[in-house]
């Protein structure tokens, strides 16, 4: 292993030993690689790694020596507020673009690219450093910076309140390296396997900086701690739904000098940006990035651990076999302070090549060098890092860069920069991560299938192999994997993953191909003798478009037909014609009206099946030219003017955004979601009857995730709208909702986009309905639901029976599995009763407790024939009863073929 730290390199083995499969005789043993000599590496490493040698001088140290360690890369500091931020809390604070947001438009959890992030080297500009945060930013004007005030109080014999400018002027300065690691980096390869209740960090969840301040052990000392105290509460300004965000250390870890537990202001020598804790915050070296309270105001010294509810409920590893319904319905589990995460897990990740990078085996290179970093925790050094490519038969030895001992073997004992001491060269703890490499020839690379990794710190804690799930996704470090593909004279390489809902990576794909990511050999099939067999997706390409047809159609064109009377409109850049199918379409003419104009790749590839797809070749009329493609592509998805105050808020043609403002938890599975409209004045706008669709958008990639639901709220109400949901998760036999887990993961102050009303049903009045373009008089309903089935009938059964000049009749059966699956019961129940003789109401249940007393087993046929009966036996003129179903695919199915045997045509059947 090649270590390099300024000193002489360990004397190894001959150069041969680099390469793979050197073995000692009889033994399965590797020989590690022969280090570079100094010269070498300090030729090609400074531009690749960002070392720099500079004057200190300019670095602000009191002498004009030359230094040799990594100073900060070139910082562009973001001067504009980006337009994802304008509408949200964060309105004051500029961000750079290439950000990834993991969370939507607020609050902001980004990480930078991960190849981005590694080529700016061991140390971090502002602009692309990891951000975690649950609310919104706290606005802190620059005049107010030096009068920040903080307490320490507590269980303290002298409670101290100070200024920014106190610490400054009271205390040494220093300066110091360090990482900071959120601890859900690399979640998503967690939410493959099964979906947690975080959001989807990637690699980049890491990233270090040089940090100005003063040791908290300092501060703590001159407010003198009692002789029981022994934890460290920290509070920060940020105001949350459940409180200040707050959480704690142990008292002995920050009096312990090598701990380097410090008070921040400088982050790479400039002032804190408002995303990174400005004016003051906590920095928390060899732990999670959760503990480094950012917009610091009070420490308290306790006894106990904190009970600040982001230290109970956040942060914490519970058992792998606790579900996310278990989390959910026994909150004992955080309560056990033995599940709460302080040390970082040994860790480490492949940096190149990148996702999705080829390298050319014909007339290419000879050798690739892997490139990556790693990471220990509890200021442990990482002692080496091991490559394999056949699964962990073999491993060879790679090369590490330590660049935080350039900083303690380049010093002079009184250096100062960025107006701090450099406190480095007594400490013999860890705080920042290595980068390592290892040269791999390309022949190698062809015979493998994939390449691995894992890191090994100096108390022999190793990766594991295999992934440890958890309900809250954190601390993932198992081996990290890129997949080889050879591709005609190109090998492929894919990542496992990427960030938030960016698409793409292996899991995804072996995950889409049906292989189980949890059977202990990253999801691939195993052959006669147990080798693993890579799964290859067949790739399903539904062909849209009548090659037949060649007209070029501009944009002008296409929004002259934005109306009812001959609605066009784009999927993937072909033009389609709906006219012909605003009768027939499942989700009534207005699905295809709300797109008339109008770019519809988004919702229509996200909604509709392989059979919509195939039969668009009908509808295909031509091709938008290129000019055309930019236009729509720039206008498309622009936002609603809030500073409009529209009376309605759904619209049909273009997205509106909603906050989400609570998630009220009805049961394991179930939620009310309600979000803030506009204005309290603004008016939802739906039909009774019809829906609106939802959307979740991936900021960076622009994939949507959309669905329709049928919101509680009646349409007429203003300034909220609540919506019912139940959230189906991942479970061993098959992958969860992808919209539900997305919504039940997103945070309260998120925005989620509504578009609508859309459905080919409406209910008028006194047994009035529309159907498509038909009107229809209904004497009675027969209300046929199961599980979240119920929000659409329940809206036209309050409009009925809430009308005490509404003659029309009722008949409600609603299927669940136990007696908490009844959606809204109470609300019905209270509805009903004093209506008994319009509306007649059966709950069934197919797995009852002993003391239910309505009725058993499922809606089948049985049932429906007594209670519904034959079609036109039941003394109704024909046409005068309309059934509505609404429910799980299975039970949908089951009913329209009993109903059908029994008499009832289609057109007397209406599906939600």
């Amino acid at each position: 292993m090649s270590v390099t730290t300024g000193g002489i390199p360990p004397p190894y083995t001959s150069a041969d030993t680099q390469k793979f499969g050197t073995e000692l005789p009889d033994t399965n043993l590797r020989l590690p690689p022969t280090p570079p000599d100094s010269e070498r590496y300090r030729s090609d490493s400074s531009d690749n790694l960002n070392l720099r040698t500079r004057s200190s001088s300019n670095a602000g140290s009191a002498s004009g020596t030359q230094i040799s360690f990594p100073l900060p890369p070139h910082t562009h500091a973001p001067t504009e507020v980006l337009q994802q931020d304008i509408k949200t809390p964060d309105y004051h604070v500029p961000r750079d673009s290439r950000l990834i947001r993991l969370t939507g438009n607020h609050p902001l959890n980004v990480e930078a690219p991960l190849s981005a992030l590694y080529d700016e080297g061991f140390l971090t500009s502002p602009e692309l450093f990891y951000v975690r945060n649950h609310g919104a930013v706290p606005q802190v004007d620059d005049a107010t910076v030096p009068d920040w005030e903080f307490s320490i109080e507590g269980m303290v014999q002298d409670p101290i309140t100070m200024t920014l400018k106190d610490l400054l002027k009271d205390f040494e300065q220093i300066t110091v390296p360090i990482s900071l690691v959120c601890a859900g980096n690399r979640r998503k390869e967690q939410n493959q396997v099964r979906k947690s209740k975080g959001f989807s960090w990637g690699a980049a969840g890491v990233s270090t900086a040089l940090w100005t301040g003063v040791p908290i052990s300092e501060v703590i000392k001159k407010a003198r701690p009692t002789r029981r105290a022994r934890y460290v509460c920290m509070e920060g300004a940020d105001k949350l739904p459940n409180g200040h965000y707050g959480t704690n250390i142990k008292l002995n870890w920050a009096m312990d000098p090598n701990r380097g537990v410090m008070l921040a202001h400088k982050m790479n020598g400039e002032v804190l940006r408002p995303d990174h804790g400005k004016p003051l915050r906590v920095v928390v070296p060899g732990q999670i990035g959760g503990r480094s309270v950012k917009w610091l105001k009070r420490i308290i010294i306790t006894e106990g651990p904190s009970d600040n509810w982001y230290h109970v409920f956040d942060n914490r590893v519970l058992p792998t076999m606790v579900s996310p319904e278990q989390s959910a319905s026994e909150p004992k589990w955080f309560m056990d302070e033995r599940y709460a995460i302080y040390d970082l897990s040994t860790n480490s990740a492949i940096a190149y090549p990148a996702h999705e990078e080829q390298v050319c085996v014909a007339n290419g290179p000879e050798a690739y060098k892997v490139r990556g970093y790693a990471y220990g925790g509890g200021g442990r050094r990482i002692s080496r890092v091991e490559v394999t490519m056949d699964k962990g038969k073999t491993w060879a030895l790679a090369n590490i860069v330590y660049h935080e001992d350039m900083y303690r073997n380049h010093l002079d004992e009184d250096q100062t920069l960025y107006g701090g001491r450099l406190d480095m060269s007594w400490r013999e703890t860890c705080f920042c991560w290595c980068f390592w490499d290892l040269e791999i020839s390309v022949s190698r690379l062809k015979d493998a299938s994939d390449i691995m990794v894992r890191a090994m710190d100096e108390s022999m804690n190793v990766q594991p192999r295999d992934m440890y799930w958890s309900v809250l996704g954190m601390m993932n470090n198992p081996w990290f994997r890129i997949t080889i593909s050879r591709e005609g004279d190109y090998l492929r390489f894919e990542h496992p993953t990427q960030p938030a809902l960016m698409p793409g990576g292996w899991m995804e794909r072996v995950k889409r191909a049906g292989g189980n990511l949890a059977n202990g050999f990253w999801g691939e099939k195993l052959g006669e003798e147990g080798e693993a067999e890579t799964v290859i997706e067949a790739v399903k390409d539904i062909k849209m478009v009548n090659d037949k047809v060649q007209r070029t159609i501009t944009v002008d064109e296409l929004r002259k037909h934005d109306t009812d009377a001959a609605p066009w409109f784009v999927v993937k850049g072909e033009v389609y014609d709906g006219t012909r199918f605003l009768e027939g379409h499942p989700g009534g003419a207005t699905s295809i009206i709300g797109a008339a104009g109008q770019d519809a790749t988004d919702e229509f590839m996200a909604i509709h099946s392989e059979t919509a797809k195939a039969i668009m070749q009908d509808y295909h009329i031509g091709s938008l030219d290129k000019m055309s493609r930019a236009a729509l592509a720039d206008g498309n998805d622009r936002s609603q003017d809030v500073s409009a105050a529209r009376s309605i808020f759904l619209q049909s043609k273009v997205w509106t955004k909603a906050i989400l403002t609570e998630r009220k938890i009805i049961s394991t599975d179930t939620r009310i979601f309600h979000f803030k409209l506009d204005h309290e004045e603004q008016q939802i706008g739906l039909p009774i009857g019809q829906h609106l669709m939802m959307r979740l958008r991936d900021p960076v990639t622009r994939e949507a995730i959309i669905r329709s639901y049928t919101p509680l709220s009646k349409g007429t109400e203003k300034g909220k709208l609540d919506l019912l949901i139940k959230v189906y998760f991942d479970t061993a036999e098959r992958p969860g909702g992808r919209m539900t887990q997305a919504l039940e993961a997103i945070p309260v102050g998120h925005f989620v986009d509504f578009k609508g009303p859309i459905g080919k049903f409406e209910y008028l009045a006194n047994g009035k309905c529309k159907i498509g373009a038909n009107e229809r008089l209904v004497r009675r309903f027969l209300m046929v639901c199961g599980g979240s089935g119920i929000t659409p009938v329940f809206q036209v059964l309050r409009a009925i029976l809430l009308d005490g000049q509404d003659p029309t009749k009722c008949l409600l059966l609603d299927g669940n599995r136990l007696e908490e699956d009844i959606l809204c019961k109470e609300d019905i129940d209270a509805l009903v009763k004093g209506r008994e003789a319009k509306c007649k109401l059966l709950y069934t249940l197919t797995k009852p407790s002993d003391s239910w007393t309505g009725l058993r087993g499922r809606i089948g046929k049985e049932l429906l024939e007594r209670e519904i009966g034959g079609f036109g036996k039941s003394g109704y003129e024909p046409g005068e009863e309309l059934v509505l179903i609404c429910g799980p695919e299975t039970l949908e199915r089951s009913v329209h073929g009993i109903l059908n045997e029994m008499g009832w045509a289609d057109e007397h059947l209406l599906f939600f």
